[in-house]
C-alpha cells in the first residue's frame, strides 16, 4: 500500500459542491502562485507535493471566504515574495527589477565607447614615433645610396650608342 499522494489535475475534485465562480477563483489564484519546488511552474501546473498542499490551502481559504489579496498575503507571509509569480517592486528585490536595465545600459555604453574609439583610430592617421622616424631616415639613406641619382639623367650618347648596337 502506497502512501504517496497522486497529483490531481482537476482542482474541482476537492469538492463536489464547488460552484464555477469558486473554481475560477482557485484557478486564477493557483496560476499566480509559484511552486517553491519547481520554481518555473505555478502551483496549478506542478505535481510536487508542496504544490498540492498549497493548492489545497488555497481551496480551504477560498471556502473560508478570504479575499484573493488576503490569500496572497498569507502565502507571502509564510513563503516570502518568491511565492508570487509576479512579485511586487520593493527595496528587497529592487536589484532584481532594476539590475537587467542597468546591465543593458552598461553594455550599450561599452559598445558606444568601442565604436567611438575605433572611428577615432581610423579617422586620425597615426604619426610615427621618433624611433620610427629615425628608422625611416636610415632606410631612405640606404635606398638613395644604393640607387643611381635621379637628378643626373642618363647621357644621350650612351643611349644612342646602345640603340645603334641593336640595329
Amino acid at each position: 500500500m502506497s502512501t504517496e499522494r497522486k497529483p490531481t489535475n482537476d482542482l474541482t475534485r476537492t469538492s463536489e459542491s464547488a460552484d464555477s465562480a469558486e473554481i475560477e477563483r482557485v484557478r486564477t489564484l493557483t496560476d499566480q502562485l509559484r511552486c517553491l519546488v519547481c520554481q518555473n511552474q505555478t502551483i496549478a501546473d506542478s505535481n510536487a507535493g508542496l504544490a498540492i498542499d498549497l493548492r489545497e490551502q488555497v481551496v480551504k481559504q477560498v471556502r473560508a471566504g478570504r479575499s484573493d489579496t488576503e490569500i496572497k498575503q498569507y502565502m507571502v507571509e509564510r513563503y516570502g515574495d518568491f511565492v508570487l509569480y509576479d512579485p511586487p517592486f520593493s527595496t528587497t528585490n529592487s536589484v532584481l527589477w532594476v539590475g537587467p536595465f542597468v546591465l543593458l545600459a552598461l553594455g550599450l555604453l561599452l559598445v558606444w565607447r568601442s565604436v567611438v574609439r575605433r572611428r577615432q583610430s581610423v579617422d586620425a592617421p597615426s604619426q610615427p614615433s621618433a624611433e620610427q622616424r629615425a628608422q625611416l631616415q636610415v632606410l631612405e639613406a640606404r635606398y638613395q645610396a644604393s640607387t643611381p641619382s635621379a637628378a643626373a639623367p642618363p647621357s644621350s650618347t650612351s643611349k644612342d650608342s646602345a640603340q645603334d648596337r641593336t640595329r
